[in-house]
């Protein structure tokens, strides 16, 4: 995790610097996320709540499904009651969000599973091959493969 917050520091500082305006559209990701896969989910702590049907994870917490994967400080994780299958992952922390070659970073990403969509917000930050984006909030539509950025849209793009 130090090595891509490296890298996304040193994207930052490198190329020309263009400010776009909000609604910034991306694509995020080689391939389309497949939110029927399970989810694996290590963590230091784990903190299960039978009442509401919730569980928190904390500590080092690391979540793939497929190609996707999650780093974050904290994760609620929220199950359908019906059949108790991930509904919602909610990740608070030093967020950690990458499919493929592309990565985001953001204080908090909220992953709706039934909808494929993850919202990112708070310090959003993207890398993607020769260009680094920032915005305010970003939201990704996994099954489309798209993104849409909001807030103060800024891009860095490198000449390579």
């Amino acid at each position: 995790m130090q090595f891509l917050r490296l890298l996304l520091i040193a994207a930052l500082a490198v190329g020309p610097t263009i400010s776009m305006a909000q609604g910034f559209k991306v694509a995020f990701g080689e391939m389309q996320q497949d939110s029927s896969l399970p989810v694996e989910v290590t963590a230091d702590n784990l903190s299960v709540n039978q009442n509401d049907g919730s569980a928190v994870f904390s500590g080092n917490v690391d979540i793939s499904q497929g190609e996707m994967r999650m780093t974050a400080d904290k994760v609620n994780v929220f199950y359908n009651s019906e059949n108790r299958t991930v509904a919602r992952l909610l990740a608070t922390g030093d967020v950690l969000v990458a499919q493929g070659k592309d990565v985001a970073e953001a204080d908090m990403a909220d992953y709706s599973i039934a909808e494929s969509t993850v919202k990112l917000s708070g310090n959003v930050m993207v890398v993607q091959e020769s260009s680094t984006i920032t915005a305010d909030e970003m939201f990704l539509n996994l099954a489309k493969n798209t993104a849409e950025m909001q807030g103060r849209v800024k891009t860095v793009l490198r000449s390579e």
